[in-house]
């Protein structure tokens, strides 16, 4: 059984390209495999790997400039959900694309998943998913709302347009594992609003701790790697990834006569071109290919 550790941390980190090829040596003499953003605020990733080797690569990232507190959610995969190992460079660790933006000095009162049932389904609170439209497809809280974004960069513009119907009302904000809802609720804080709340821990903690039968979660949470999604217990899921746009697909989904395994799926149809689809077929028989042979394929 491996290990799949999902984290973040805000810091500063005056020269984040100095960590990254470390960073990475260290990851791939672990067998460690996954996806890890640097920034010069901070660090944000996925990584999967054996119990020993996901710990050591913990015990690194703890040692890196302000990350002693670095704290992260953990389930567990039958399979390396990961084809390969990426540590990249980003401007951002969560893309919101307004440089004033700043979790350290302020976020929202966090709530943990034992009191948040009792703090959404107050008559005052608004619920809001600040996760991608194609995540909140396939499962959001009971009477959250959906802003109906296609990125996280969206959610400011969104705001504008939407903050009258949200006059006298407290905020309750969540995503998947709380990154997003540190710069959602310090951007409302900087809108005025007085009272804002997240998730602590984001869906993730909520499905590890809160027990089915008192859950007000409906349906699956999107993951950022093979598995797809989980559920409660954080037990993968029922879904697939389409191979050519990446977005969940559901049995029904893949029922659908515009379905193609790794090429094409009902929601991107019309999105890519013959010769997109030529080479998304191609990409596909070398994968099953691989796949017979027991061997990993770079594009997986």
């Amino acid at each position: 059984m491996l290990t799949v550790a999902a984290l973040y941390h805000f810091t500063r980190f005056p020269d984040p390209a100095a960590l990254r090829v470390p960073l990475m040596d260290l990851c791939v003499t672990e067998g460690v495999k996954g996806s890890l953003l640097l920034a010069g605020e901070g660090i944000n990733g996925t990584i999967a790997g054996s119990r020993a080797g996901i710990d050591t690569v913990l015990d690194y990232i703890r040692t890196l400039p302000g990350c002693a507190e670095l704290d992260w959610k953990e389930s567990h995969a039958s399979t390396m959900p990961f084809g390969k190992m990426k540590v990249k460079v980003k401007r951002e660790i969560v893309t919101m694309g307004l440089p004033d933006i700043d979790p350290k000095a302020r976020v929202g009162n966090y709530v943990s998943p034992a009191e948040w049932n009792a703090l959404i389904k107050a008559p005052d609170v608004a619920v809001i998913d600040t996760r991608n439209d194609y995540e909140v497809a396939i499962g959001t809280f009971d009477g959250a709302i959906d802003p109906g974004t296609r990125s996280f960069s969206q959610f400011p513009a969104w705001w504008e347009a939407n903050k009258d119907r949200f006059h006298n009302k407290r905020i309750a904000m969540f995503c998947t594992g709380g990154i997003r809802c540190e710069k959602s609720t310090n951007f409302l804080l900087k809108q005025g609003i007085e009272e804002v709340y997240h998730l602590k821990g984001g869906i993730l903690k909520y499905l590890e701790d809160v027990p089915r039968d008192q859950s007000l979660w409906q349906g699956e949470c999107f993951v950022f790697d093979q598995r797809v999604s989980v559920g409660h217990g954080l037990v993968p899921g029922c879904l697939t990834s389409c191979g050519a746009c990446r977005r969940p697909v559901t049995p029904e989904g893949r029922a659908d006569p515009n379905y193609e395994e790794g090429v094409c799926c009902p929601a991107c149809k019309d999105e890519y071109s013959a010769d997109d689809r030529a080479r998304f077929r191609e990409r596909q028989r070398q994968m099953k290919l691989a796949e017979a042979r027991g061997e990993p394929h770079l594009g997986a």
